[in-house]
């Protein structure tokens, strides 16, 4: 053993370099950095004898000198939590390619000698192909269970370097792995631990079959040589691809080439196939390019349908694309039928493009706008010169959605911006549950625009690049759930580079590129569920929520009958007013104008933490004004350009659109979802300095779980949507410690999560969206009239209709009188319900807290005393709701239907376990209750039932838990069997308790091993107590 740990030592450590030693254990990890070879052996030897100890490992690459204070030339047995190893960014230069080949075999096991030496003669095969590409010789070695390849090679440590080792191991484990050996593909890290050659690998129990082997070096060149970074990327970019394979033409049936069948029916058989890419790679049996050699010969057909073939060898190709080779082999005709198909594919795209043209009335492909008559023509001018268009346009989506003005102001501003030079663009995110009208509200606003500058229907993501008759200032719907990592990258792109088109280089059949673009200037809505999407993208829309309130259930459900009472002979799809809308966007889409604010200097914000919300507003003030370009004040620039002057007028539309998505009608600042937003009213309502997830839901009657995930965040599919903890910062968190008192008496002190709130800090917070104009020190007035006068208009909206019954709002904002429903003024101003600060409590049934839907259900399941009852409820918390149901509902029937027993059917904590999947609607064998949670595991008593009765019981939790209580007060340790005082506390699953061996062990003597359960332990220590006279 000396001398193989002297040789690994040698070779992995060069004079003076720091190492890492790392031992792993089922518990722990012991750890020490190394700068003396000597006391590295003699560190690394006890370890080595140590059975516990499952392997040896040390880092590979240079380690940062620095890390040999941390544990200076010794080992540190027992890492805590605060001891660190080394990571990625302690490594300052790469020194080794590690190519790691395991047999496959169960996990936790070693490997029989059998499939050891296929690991080691794969080993050997993957070295003589890397050889035939110019590779030099690596370090040959034996890792205990598999064959270890070490490449020399000197590459800084950064992101393109951990790219390329990457590839490279991607592109071994594709031509090398198979159904026994495989090679893996997780070395790729910097920091990256390797096996210590000369120590022993115990990976399970050492049995003959499988036994425990010590690692070793199998051979080292004299002189290692260093892989050229030219090697590594020839290496990588070995590995096939969708750009470089060949997309299969459709068959006659319109279905893709089934290269499975296609190599069955042509005689070619295939070894094995594992996914790769999104389809399926084909290891062959027999080379077909060469008979040579034998092995080495793949396919793949990729998710698209696109096929690549070749061969590893490098006589036979060395990876490159053979797939047309191949087919022509064995389908010697094809050339043939190939040019035929192409050209009757080629007559029927002309085809089609005719008759769609033909059909549309146009004799060239592409959109046209519709003509519309004289007369909506001058009634449109009309409206831009004298009138109000954004009146117009939001009393014409009215017609066919209710509410939701909001929205329809956003969509408005969205479609105004593109016809602003200075503008970067406005999209909107509309946010909301399924079916509460996000994309109904899209498609009515879609109405207004041309048909020309709108996509109908959906189309994927890399379909907009290819529409050959996509146009700038077009409108663009996803209505996508979840947004697709696709659509999130060309939303940041369009929300990055509004004034250039979107470009996407993609390769043709005949491998040649081609360049396909999006255009500029083009407008996203997003309609999608809260929560869901990249936070970048949402950072740079205007995000708004959908109204979800029972008042617009009401509203909505009114407009519905209404429409079914219709009659059609006075039923009208296309109103003029509609037309009129068309017409205007129809005249702006001839304009692009460039908009000056000249009171910008004087525009204040309480907060710009968020940089892009300042751009927002003034791109919403130059949307407004462009919306009223003939009724501002204009000049020609020196190149022609119209510009336009915004007056006070375009800052106070502005504002109030900017102020309702930061406060009642979005997150635009705060990021918040709307419920996320409810929780923190029913939070600043109740006005506790403290409360637990348990309070709230008492308070809103919302699970635990979404609670949780609306104050912490959480994770799904690989990204982190963040919680009220890291938006409000009136909310904070605190770890405490409760005592709680036992039914028998014994009072517990139990650990549980606490936060605490801040009204003040929550009320500055709140009124951080704010934005307002100073006085023009020049003239000493507005431009229009007393700017605070306008404002009133303007002030803290709310998007709801609680308001109407006198809810309170956000504080400063407007009184109770100024209250009214949504609506647009005469005048053509957009008004939505004022908060206001003071007024009586809201009802207790009011939407304003998080409340489930009633139902005709929840009504029945009413308890006695509730709405309507008479039964006082003035201490009951606010917007609480009640789950209770009838006494007679609750009573249950056992499997056999008689009813529940009167006294609870004897059973054992250690027969049963949990279900994987609660089963609500079972009754519990114990109790005849509803509701069950553990199942009967298959135990003696079980078997030797009848046979009629060997079905599994099940019971439920409350049941469970007496029994188990029961059995832990009856089971008393032997008198001196327990030590109290040497017991720790321990995180990690060990089992059950040594005493009452029903409940979970989290207390350990680790000189005796005994484990004890929370209640064994306490009743030992209060045992202790009494003994000494404490108690």
């Amino acid at each position: 053993m000396d001398g193989l740990l002297r040789d690994a030592v040698s070779l992995l450590a060069g004079p003076g370099q720091v190492v890492e030693v790392r031992a792993l254990t089922d518990q722990f990890t012991h750890s020490g950095y190394f700068s003396d070879p000597a006391a590295l052996l003699r560190a690394v030897e006890p370890l080595d004898a140590d059975n516990s100890v499952h392997g040896i490992y040390v880092t590979l690459n240079e380690v940062n000198p620095a890390l040999l204070s941390r544990r200076a030339n010794r080992i540190k047995m027992r890492l805590g939590k605060k001891d660190s190893t080394t990571s990625d960014a302690d490594i300052l230069r790469r020194c080794w390619l590690p190519v790691d080949i395991d047999p496959l075999r169960p996990s936790g096991v070693s490997s029989t000698d059998e499939e050891h030496g296929l690991a080691l003669a794969k080993a050997e095969e993957v070295a003589r192909w890397l050889a035939g590409l110019g590779f030099p010789d690596p370090v040959r070695a034996d890792s205990g269970n598999g064959a270890h390849l070490l490449y020399r090679i000197d590459m800084p440590n950064d992101d393109a370097a951990l790219a390329l080792v990457k590839g490279c191991l991607v592109t071994l484990d594709t031509l090398f792995s198979d159904d026994r050996v495989t090679v893996d593909t997780a070395n790729f890290n910097a920091a990256r631990i390797w096996k210590l050659y000369g120590t022993i690998s115990r990976k399970g129990d050492s049995t003959p079959e499988r036994p425990h082997r010590r690692s070793r070096i199998l051979s080292a060149p004299a002189e290692l040589n260093v892989a050229t970074v030219e090697q590594l990327r020839d290496l990588a970019a070995r590995l096939p691809t969708e750009t470089t394979a060949q997309l299969q033409p459709a068959t006659a049936k319109g279905k893709g080439l089934d290269l499975r069948r296609w190599l069955a029916d042509h005689g070619l058989d295939v070894r094995s196939e594992k996914p790769y890419s999104g389809g399926t790679l084909f290891i062959l049996d027999q080379c077909p390019f060469s008979s040579a050699h034998k092995d080495g010969a793949f396919v793949i057909q990729f998710g698209n349908g696109a096929v690549f073939a070749g061969c590893k060898h490098t006589s036979c190709g060395g990876g490159t694309q053979r797939w047309q080779e191949l087919r022509e082999q064995f389908e010697p005709d094809r050339a043939a039928k190939r040019k035929d198909w192409e050209q009757k594919q080629q007559t029927s795209r002309k085809d089609r493009a005719r008759a769609k043209a033909e059909q549309e009335g146009r004799t060239n492909p592409g959109p046209a706008p519709v003509a519309a008559s004289s007369d909506h023509r001058a009634a449109a001018l009309d409206v831009l010169k004298h009138g109000d268009p954004v009146a117009l346009m939001l009393r014409t989506f009215a017609q066919e959605h209710v509410g939701d003005e909001i929205v329809a102001r956003c969509m408005i501003l969205s479609m105004a911006s593109q016809h602003v030079n200075n503008s970067d663009g406005l999209h909107v995110s509309v946010t909301g549950d399924s079916g509460k009208g996000k994309t109904h509200a899209f498609r009515k606003m879609m109405r207004q625009v041309p048909d020309a500058y709108k996509v109908k229907g959906t189309v994927s993501n890399k379909a907009l690049y290819y529409m050959k008759d996509l146009r700038p200032r077009t409108v663009l719907m996803s209505d996508d759930t979840e947004l697709s990592d696709g659509i999130q990258e060309i939303l940041k792109s369009a929300t990055s580079n509004f004034h250039e088109p979107i470009t996407h280089t993609t390769v043709t059949k005949d491998l040649t590129s081609r360049v396909c673009t999006i255009p500029e200037r083009c407008v996203w809505w997003i309609a999608k569920k809260e929560g869901t999407g990249d936070d970048q993208v949402m950072n740079r829309m205007l995000t708004c929520w959908i109204d979800e309130s029972s008042e617009q259930d009401a509203r909505v459900l009114a407009a519905k009958q209404e429409k079914e009472e219709q009659d059609p002979d006075t039923f009208t799809d296309e109103p003029d007013e509609l037309t009129i809308c068309r017409e205007i966007w129809e005249i702006l889409h001839g304009q692009l104008i460039w908009v000056i604010i000249p009171y910008s200097r004087r525009i204040r914000f309480q907060r710009i933490s968020n940089r892009r919300n300042p751009d927002m507003l003034y791109d919403l003030i130059k949307s407004h004004a462009a919306l009223f370009f003939m009724q501002r004040r204009q000049k020609t620039g020196e190149d022609g350009m119209l510009c336009v002057y915004a007056d006070e007028r375009d800052f106070a539309a502005a504002t109030e659109v900017f102020t309702l998505l930061n406060g009642t009608a979005g997150g635009q600042e705060s990021k918040m979802t709307k419920k996320e937003s409810d929780l923190l009213a029913i939070i600043e309502k109740a006005d506790r300095d403290e409360f637990t997830i348990q309070d709230l839901q008492k308070l809103t009657g919302v699970s635990y779980l979404s609670i949780y995930r609306m104050i912490k965040g959480y994770d799904s599919r690989g990204k982190n949507y963040t919680g009220l903890l890291e938006k409000c910062p009136a909310l904070s968190f605190t770890d405490r410690t409760v005592t709680m008192n036992e039914e028998d008496g014994i009072s517990v002190r139990r650990r549980t999560e606490a936060f605490a709130w801040d009204r003040e800090l929550y009320r500055q917070w709140m009124n951080g969206g704010a934005c307002w104009l100073d006085h023009d020190p020049k003239s000493g007035h507005n431009d229009y009239g007393d700017f605070q006068q306008l404002q009133q208009g303007f002030s803290n909206f709310s998007a709801t209709a609680e308001n109407e019954k006198g809810a309170s709002g956000s504080p400063g904002s407007s009184k109770r009188d100024d209250c009214t429903n949504n609506s647009v003024l005469n005048e053509g101003v957009f008004q939505q319900n004022r908060n206001y600060g003071g007024g009586p409590e809201p009802e207790m049934n009011s939407p304003q807290y998080l409340q489930k839907p009633r139902s005709a259900e929840n009504e029945k399941r009413s308890p006695p005393g509730a709405a309507g009852s008479g039964e006082n409820t003035a201490n009951r918390a606010p917007g609480s709701i009640s789950s209770r149901t009838k006494d007679a509902e609750n009573v249950l029937k056992t499997e056999d239907g008689a009813e529940k027993p009167d006294l609870p059917r004897p059973v054992r904590a250690k027969d049963y376990k949990k279900l994987e999947v609660p089963e609500p609607k079972t009754p519990c064998w114990s109790c005849g209750k509803k509701g069950s949670r553990y199942v009967e595991k298959y135990t003696v008593e079980r078997r030797a039932r009848p046979k009629d009765q060997q079905q599994a019981r099940r019971i439920c939790r409350s049941c469970y838990n007496e029994v188990v209580k029961a059995e832990q007060t009856a089971s008393v340790p032997l008198p001196g069997a327990v030590e109290i005082s040497r017991c720790s506390r321990v995180t990690a699953d060990i089992g059950k308790c040594s005493v009452c061996g029903v409940a979970k062990a989290v207390w350990l003597d680790r000189e005796t091993g005994v484990k004890l359960c929370e209640h064994c332990y306490g009743r030992g220590l209060r045992k202790e107590a009494e003994e000494s006279g404490v108690v």
